[in-house]
């Protein structure tokens, strides 16, 4: 390769929505260049959903044997080994990871740069090689697909002490005898659950005065019921001041509390409270590329950005951060750029689930939106003490809950904090791109015993 080269199109991170564009621009003849600086598969694949589920199916495998007795099965006492933990979640995201680069390096017209780029002007980057020199190329089309990273709290004495973020924790090889978490967000609830559940004692501390703070708050308080009952400590409108680690290796971290302040003594400190986009390095101004006050770039509903050509998809726009958002973005610029059409991000109805468990999977609008939009709607609930196939299970902690749009009846979103909370979610999802009725729901006449049929009572409830 020479020391300038041009391309028809480059994508700068290989995420999943840079990865399925890069391979439809190269199969459409169009000359294509992917530039990692990592590993491929971005953040999903190597430090978000991919590892962080298969060990919240170890930490579930723990609950499951702890609990055995409640059916009827004997077991012996139950312990568990990060390090085989670590080493099953070593092996898939190695697996996932190995077949994303397989793909976009077999991939015709295709290049895989592993480098770092930065802007050098609006359509030309500079990528400094991982192996050493760097290299100028230019596009017509860049798209930056380059995400986001763990944040950093405003906390004194941080700096001064081993703390952990959503990626470093899971690469433990010990179980923390108590871990300290700072934020309540869906990252931080998932580790807490998950981490109680291999044997630590586990303490949330949350600024505002909920958990969840984008759910409802029947919602947010039925989550941090489910987080007591498991043995979370969660501190809500709390707020940490500074921090410090002691000569036998415990960390005090001071809190400002409603009943004044006090000091959390843990063995070990997660920083999960929000996640910066990583524009910082690509120079951006040199292109021209406008973002938002937090560094997220700024695009239409196109998904281009202010400079014609140059698009962001992903976590780095900001907005929804979840891995089917990133390659629904994809979606749209193939429909627009490939395929003649005119797709928009602008109607998207944005469903996802928290891996908690039970999960909690949410689609469309919240009682909150609703109302800040002026809409009327009809609220229903449900415990999911009242779903047959929940109390059979001995898995009955959570509730069901839908908005009905009052004037045509058409279903506007849902929340469901239950056993398979995200797959019955994804029914009501669904519904709402069908823009189906609740009445169809309700009428359903759903296999026995499922979770669906819980549908019949949940919008037999909504007033006619």
């Amino acid at each position: 390769m020479s020391e300038s080269q041009q391309y028809d199109a480059v994508i700068i991170g290989s995420g999943q929505g840079g990865n399925p564009l890069a391979k439809a621009l190269a199969a459409a003849g169009r000359k294509t260049a992917v530039i990692e600086r990592e590993h491929a598969g971005g953040t999903c694949v190597n430090e978000g959903c991919t590892p962080t589920k298969t060990m919240v199916a170890s930490a579930r495998a723990a609950y499951i044997a702890r609990r055995a007795a409640d059916y009827g099965v004997e077991t012996g006492p139950v312990s568990v080994d990060m390090s085989v933990v670590r080493g099953r979640k070593r092996d898939i995201v190695d697996k996932f990871r190995g077949g994303n680069e397989k793909g976009l390096e077999s991939a015709d017209n295709l290049d895989l740069i592993m480098g770092e780029a930065r802007f050098i002007g609006p359509k030309e980057l500079e990528i400094q090689l991982n192996d050493g020199g760097t290299l100028e190329i230019a596009a017509e089309n860049i798209f930056i697909n380059v995400g986001a990273r763990p944040g950093e709290v405003p906390v004194d004495g941080l700096g001064a002490v081993p703390y952990l973020d959503s990626t470093s924790i899971m690469e433990l090889d010990e179980v923390p005898e108590h871990l300290i978490v700072l934020g309540g967000g869906y990252i931080g609830l998932e580790f807490s659950q998950m981490f109680r559940r291999f044997g630590s004692e586990v303490t949330i501390v949350q600024r505002g005065p909920q958990l969840l703070a984008r759910e409802d708050s029947d919602i947010a308080e039925a989550v941090a019921d489910i987080l007591d009952d498991d043995g979370v400590e969660v501190l809500l409108q709390t707020e940490a001041s500074s921090v410090e680690q002691d000569d036998n290796g415990k960390i005090h971290l001071t809190v400002n509390a409603p009943d004044g302040e006090r000091t959390i003594e843990g063995s070990h400190l997660l920083v999960a409270a929000g996640r910066p986009p990583n524009t910082d390095l690509l120079n951006l101004g040199a292109a021209g590329i406008e973002t938002d006050k937090r560094g997220f770039v700024t695009v239409n509903g196109k998904l281009e950005t202010n400079v014609a050509g140059v698009y962001a998809i992903g976590d780095v726009k900001g907005g929804p951060a979840f891995t089917h958002i990133s390659y629904d973005d994809y979606r749209v610029l193939k429909t627009n750029l490939l395929d003649g059409g005119d797709a928009s991000v602008a109607d998207r109805v944005v469903a996802y689930t928290v891996f908690m468990d039970p999960q909690l999977g949410r689609v469309g609008l919240s009682e909150t939106e609703a109302e800040e939009r002026g809409r009327t709607v009809k609220v229903v609930k449900m415990p999911m003490t009242s779903v047959a196939r929940a109390l059979e299970y001995d898995e009955s902690r959570g509730l069901m809950k839908a908005l009905v749009d009052a004037e045509t009846g058409e279903v506007l979103g849902a929340a469901v904090l239950g056993m398979e909370g995200g797959e019955i979610m994804s029914m009501i999802h669904i519904a709402i791109l069908g823009k189906l009725p609740y009445t169809v729901l309700r009428d359903g006449a759903f296999a026995h015993p499922t979770l669906a049929e819980s549908f019949n009572s949940l919008f037999a409830m909504v007033e006619e």
